[in-house]
């Protein structure tokens, strides 16, 4: 699993934070959203997929590698 994070639609909704704070942070600056892990453990990847679906924005993609 690969995520990205296009913060060109981001709109700080901070859900991805809420879901997996190990993964996803939010910018002090403008609180547009921060990938820290963008190759989770597995353990991660469920929560991921949900913080995925949460988002408004849709600025977070997963790819399968």
């Amino acid at each position: 699993m690969r995520i990205t994070a296009d913060t060109s639609v981001c709109i700080s909704a901070g859900m991805c934070v809420l879901t997996v704070p190990e993964v996803f942070d939010q910018s002090d600056d403008d609180g547009l959203v921060t990938v820290l892990l963008p190759d989770p453990p597995k353990d991660l990847h469920g929560a991921v997929a949900q913080a995925v679906r949460l988002c408004p924005s849709r600025a977070i993609a997963i790819s399968r590698e």
